[in-house]
């Protein structure tokens, strides 16, 4: 997860370098591509529940593997038409017609990066699943190898499109690595078979609402980033230097969630996987923890980092102790939300979501023209406390299921 988030400042930091032009349509382009690539990443992470209990069988796990491409390619190509789509959408919303047309060949570029990542077939995923997470960080570091490297060597040349060589080329050598690791630990190909439209529905009724529950949140916080223009242009920076560091202070949280859900779906009692839970939370939470000290202690030296302005830095660190709750309620909820997943309840999370952050959609504007940033980032804290109470509700009752159909069948 680091080294992706690397080598995306990099594609940033080479685009900006170009031209601002050049940046402002990768901004255009990322608005759509982020929540579709989120879409068919979330479409894999269903299959988490479905593998694990065959980690000491792992060709067992073939045929869900099977199923689960025929699910993802249909997602994939899904978000690909989006991505075609973005150069028409721009000019419907009126971005102006040079940014438009600096698009040049990227939506067909990164479309078929979509089409890569989808027929990748959750290589990745079905590793950490199978107990083989340290080999998932030879397909990251491969990825952003190869797209640090293109983007320095072709984004001088070719401007947007050079990165969108780049993208692809990265997402190819991923996906290369991550089925020769995955090919080692089945000890076979996967190979392809005909759909059985059963199994597939299964797997959509987990992976779907996933992918479901990330695009809830992604466009709410994209509610309150415009919200938080309406407070000011001080304000706003400080919001986004805010956002900036809360993605890196929940970078560990989201993976010890990840890495819980196939010791979740392996545990056998109500008790098993509870503690499972427990545990996963309290390193989430102390991750974040520490993540938000480190930001207390050193704040003004990363605050320099970000702005030179002496108002944004005042406000980012006036802000601290309220992105330290805020991210310490998200790490615990997440865990809880992913526990659900691991239980095949990643439905329930999705109304949870709709519940919480519908009502930060509602409240977002109103709370910004009253009582500015604070007030904001104190309803993206009541809404965290809020989904961890839900989904603590919600993984207490359905873990309490856990063992109960392997007994009626035994009895």
């Amino acid at each position: 997860m680091v080294t992706g988030m690397v080598g995306s400042l990099v594609v940033a930091g080479a685009l900006g370098r170009h031209a601002p032009v050049t940046l402002a349509a990768f901004a255009v382009m990322t608005a759509v591509l982020n929540p579709a690539a989120t879409a068919v990443v979330g479409a894999l992470r269903g299959l988490m529940p479905f593998v694990a209990p065959h980690k000491d069988d792992p060709v067992r796990a073939v045929p869900i593997l099977r199923d689960a491409r025929w699910l993802t390619l249909v997602v994939g190509l899904t978000g690909a038409l989006a991505v075609l789509g973005v150069p028409w959408l721009a000019g419907a919303v009126g971005v102006p017609a040079g940014i438009v047309a600096e698009l040049g060949l990227v939506p067909y570029l990164l479309a078929l990066d979509l089409l890569v990542l989808a027929s990748n077939g959750g290589a990745t995923t079905v590793l950490v699943a199978l107990g083989r997470s340290r080999q998932v960080l030879w397909s990251s570091l491969a990825n952003t190898a190869t797209v640090i490297v293109l983007t320095l060597v072709l984004v001088p040349r070719w401007g947007l499109d050079g990165m969108g060589v780049a993208w692809l080329a990265a997402g190819l050598a991923g996906v290369l690595v991550s089925n020769l690791c995955l090919r080692r630990a089945l000890g076979r190909p996967v190979g392809q078979a005909r759909p059985r439209v059963a199994e597939i529905l299964a797997l959509a009724r987990v992976s779907l609402p996933l992918a479901g529950t990330v695009l809830i949140k992604f466009g709410a916080l994209g509610v309150v980033t415009f919200a938080a223009t309406l407070t000011g242009v001080r304000a706003a920076a400080a919001h986004s230097v805010l956002v900036a560091l809360t993605g890196f202070t929940f970078v560990a949280s989201m993976a010890v969630a990840q890495a819980a859900v196939p010791e979740m779906a392996r545990a056998t009692t109500p008790a098993g996987v509870r503690l499972v839970n427990r545990r996963a939370a309290l390193l989430a939470v102390s991750a974040s923890a520490v993540g938000g000290l480190v930001l207390l202690v050193s704040g003004q030296a990363l605050a320099r980092l970000f702005s030179d302005d002496p108002g944004v830095r005042a406000a980012v660190l006036a802000l601290v102790p309220l992105m330290l709750l805020s991210s310490m309620a998200d790490a615990a909820q997440a865990v809880r939300g992913f526990g659900l997943s691991a239980l095949k309840r990643s439905g329930v999370s999705l109304v949870y979501f709709a519940i919480g952050y519908g009502l930060l959609v509602l409240t977002a504007i109103p709370v910004a023209r009253g009582w500015g940033i604070t007030g904001l980032w104190v309803s993206m804290s009541a809404v965290n406390v809020l989904l961890y109470a839900l989904q603590s509700w919600g993984f207490r009752k359905h873990s309490a299921q856990v063992g109960m159909v392997t007994a009626a069948q035994r009895a």
